[in-house]
């Protein structure tokens, strides 16, 4: 009975492994990345639960469209164009920053329209 458990369990388990890289894929934002995007947008929409639970689905719908590189290029180049000054020009101007703050902003407008709406 025992061995049956554990031949049923190990072949399970190469499935189980790629389920596993699959949401791991899926769920490439870190925590930190998540809670500092839902305090953000806390600070921004108000303090209550509701509102919570709207940002939590805001982050989750950004995660399921723009991969958690792309996320922090594209607020590295927001970041950036607020500093200003002439070495900060590139990525006010530059095709590849325009096109990752485009894709950022898509994928809000996005969420917003599924989770705010």
């Amino acid at each position: 009975m025992i061995r049956a458990v554990v031949l049923g369990l190990a072949m399970l388990a190469p499935g189980w492994a790629a389920a596993q890289s699959v949401a791991e894929r899926l769920n490439d934002y870190p925590t930190e990345a998540r809670a500092d995007y839902v305090f953000g947008c806390m600070a921004s929409n108000g303090q209550s639960r509701q509102v919570l639970r709207k940002c939590a689905c805001s982050i989750d719908e950004i995660a399921s469209i723009l991969p958690y590189e792309k996320y922090v290029e594209a607020e590295t180049v927001l970041s950036m164009r607020l500093t200003g000054g002439e070495r900060m020009a590139v990525f006010n101007s530059a095709v590849a920053a325009n096109n990752l703050v485009v894709d950022l902003r898509r994928a809000q407008a996005e969420a917003e329209v599924v989770c705010f709406f």
